[in-house]
Parts: C-alpha cells; sequence; structure tokens
C-alpha cells in the first residue's frame, strides 16, 4: 500500500487530507488495517506526534478505529456513523446552518410533493394531530421540537421513497442541532405552526405543486429568521 511522502513538517491537517484522500480514492477501504504508527509516519514521512494528532482526529470523526493492543483501522464508513458527530460542528458555527437549509429545500420539496400523491385519510389525520400538539406544546421546546421532528418525519414516510428516506434520515441527525438553534429565536415556533398548517392544508388538496411551496415557503421562513439574528450579532459583535 503507497502512502506517498509528504512533509516532515506536515501539520495534522495535511496528514488527515492525504489519508481522506486515499479513502476517497478507494486506495484505503473500509476495514482495511493501517501500518503500525511508527511505519505509516516513516512511510508518509511525518513526525509520529503529527501523525498521531491526525489519527485521532480521524478515529473522532469516526473514519478510523483504533483499536488497543489491535492497531488501526479504517471504520465501516457508514454514513449514519460518519455523521454521529456533525451536529456538534454545527452547533459551533450557525452560519453553516444555511447550508442545512439549502440541502432540506431541495431534498423536503420533493419528499412533500410525492407525499401529496401517495397520503390517505388516516396519515393526514395524524399530520393534523401533530399540529395540534404543537400548539398546545409551543411552550414547552423539547416537546415542540419533537413535534416538529415528527411532522417532517411523517411526511417523508409518506414519500415512501427507500433513497430519499436515508438522505432523509442522515439529514435529521444535523438537523437535530439546527431545530435547538432556530427555536429559540423570537416569532420561529409561532410561524413554525402556521407554515405546518398550511403543508397539512396542500396535503389534503392532494395538490403536490402548492405541498411543495408550502414546504419551501416554511424552511425559508425559518431561514430568513436565522439569517436575521445572524447578521444582528455581527453587527453586535
Amino acid at each position: 500500500m503507497e502512502f506517498g511522502k509528504i512533509s516532515k513538517d506536515a501539520v495534522p491537517k495535511e496528514i488527515t487530507s492525504r489519508l481522506l484522500d486515499m479513502i476517497r480514492e478507494k486506495a484505503l477501504r473500509p476495514g482495511d488495517q493501517l501500518p503500525p504508527e511508527r511505519e505509516l509516519a516513516a512511510m508518509m514521512g511525518v513526525s509520529r506526534p503529527s501523525l498521531r494528532e491526525a489519527l485521532r482526529a480521524l478515529a473522532l470523526m469516526n473514519v478510523l478505529d483504533i483499536r488497543q493492543g489491535s492497531g488501526t483501522y479504517v471504520s465501516s464508513l457508514d454514513t449514519e456513523l460518519l455523521i454521529e458527530h456533525l451536529d456538534f460542528v454545527y452547533s459551533l458555527d450557525d452560519s453553516t446552518f444555511l447550508e442545512l437549509f439549502e440541502a432540506r429545500k431541495v431534498l423536503e420539496a420533493g419528499i412533500v410533493a410525492l407525499a401529496a400523491q401517495r397520503i390517505t385519510e388516516k396519515q393526514l389525520d395524524a399530520l393534523q394531530e401533530i399540529v395540534t400538539r404543537s400548539t398546545k406544546n409551543i411552550n414547552d421546546l423539547e416537546a415542540f421540537l419533537q413535534n416538529d421532528r415528527e411532522l417532517h418525519e411523517s411526511i417523508m414516510l409518506v414519500a415512501d421513497n427507500p433513497i430519499l428516506t436515508r438522505f432523509m434520515v442522515s439529514l435529521s441527525k444535523l438537523g437535530v442541532a439546527s431545530r435547538s438553534r432556530t427555536v429559540r429565536i423570537p416569532g420561529v415556533a409561532e410561524q413554525t405552526i402556521e407554515d405546518h398548517q398550511s403543508i397539512v392544508a396542500a396535503l389534503r388538496n392532494r395538490d403536490p405543486e402548492r405541498a411543495k411551496t408550502a414546504m419551501l415557503v416554511h424552511l425559508s421562513n425559518v431561514e430568513r429568521r436565522l439569517r436575521e439574528t445572524l447578521e444582528e450579532g455581527g453587527e453586535a459583535g
């Protein structure tokens, strides 16, 4: 296995980048064992302390699995595993939530349009019950967040597309941090209830385009409030 020399003065970030490139290029595959630390440092031409720090960083990202007494292995690289800590990363930088909204707009607009074509009366009643509970729980942060997640996840299940579901499951972990941040912005909870009601109304009419528009309006409303908060924070700083 050819790791390629970098530089004796390479910083951990450069070593991390090189190893990630090898994984992307399939030079390293899930389950592969890396050479012992001393040997790997020599192969890459880097210092052992820098290599050790890079390996620890990749282990925290769940890209590598460091097994005491056994060695260092490439993890399964399962999507669920890799995004496990990304909600924490997002919580450190509010501005990156905006990227998440872009992804959600692309994905959830299509999902709700599919749902409008497939939803049953029983499923509609269940969605309306979630909106009703959200209204009752508007002053209970945890309960309100749970209702919010439940509504979006229920629409995903109604759409009944396994591939879209996998994407949504991945995004939902990131969405935990996002929702926890945005729901605290004044007016967002009230706006969310209104928007969710519009989405359910569009679904009840079995109107894919109207449902898609209602979802985009909802996500855009929350995104706009977040942008305003970030701008105000920047001015304050």
